[in-house]
């Protein structure tokens, strides 16, 4: 009981590390009246290349921030059951293959904000612990499913100021790194 105690609170402990450096861009981002976003995603320009690694980071006001944050903090320490290392390939691939999909194929608008990557843990999640075959992520696929299912109607393009198109890319990726990286070892 003591090493899972043990793990869980190393857990918990990486996760609020990630979300005070999310904080702390964040704070830096308003002290410099939002001027880092010109480092988000501008699809189909050399310049918002950038953005495929910085976009994640930023956001575009304190709502933004706060409606982004405490569900990547939850679905980081989800994630983080799969292990550290699947942690880690599935969050490296989310931000690659989404910065690169938003890039070539997104509207001409600047693209910034986690939202991207939270639908691809939200996709992970939901078919990961379906398809692992272990009973502990295929309750954590069912839960998220059932708090978090509602999330599947961010996929569609009903607000101009959300970028719609980094949560459709984020789900596809998210599934696809689920058929990947979360089979049953």
């Amino acid at each position: 009981m003591g090493t899972k105690t043990s793990v869980l609170a190393s857990q918990l402990k990486f996760v609020c590390y990630l979300m005070l450096f999310f904080t702390v861009i964040e704070v830096v981002n308003i002290i410099f009246a939002r001027s880092l976003n010109v480092y988000g995603i501008y699809p189909r320009e050399w310049v918002g290349l950038r953005g495929i690694f910085f976009s994640p980071f930023l956001h575009g006001n304190l709502a933004h921030f706060a409606s982004n944050i405490i569900t990547l903090g939850i679905f980081s320490l989800l994630v983080l059951q799969y292990g550290k290392k699947i942690y880690i390939t599935v969050s490296l691939y989310l931000v690659l293959s989404i910065g690169i999909l938003v890039w070539l194929f997104a509207r001409p608008a600047m693209h910034i904000g986690a939202s991207g990557i939270i639908y691809g843990y939200f996709g992970f999640l939901v078919l990961g612990g379906l398809i692992s075959g272990r009973i502990k992520l295929i309750i954590i696929s069912l839960v998220v499913g059932f708090f978090y299912g509602g999330l599947i109607f961010g996929v569609f393009p009903t607000n101009s100021f959300v970028s719609w198109e980094s949560h459709l890319f984020g789900f596809i990726a998210g599934l696809c790194a689920a058929k990947i990286w979360a089979k049953k070892r």
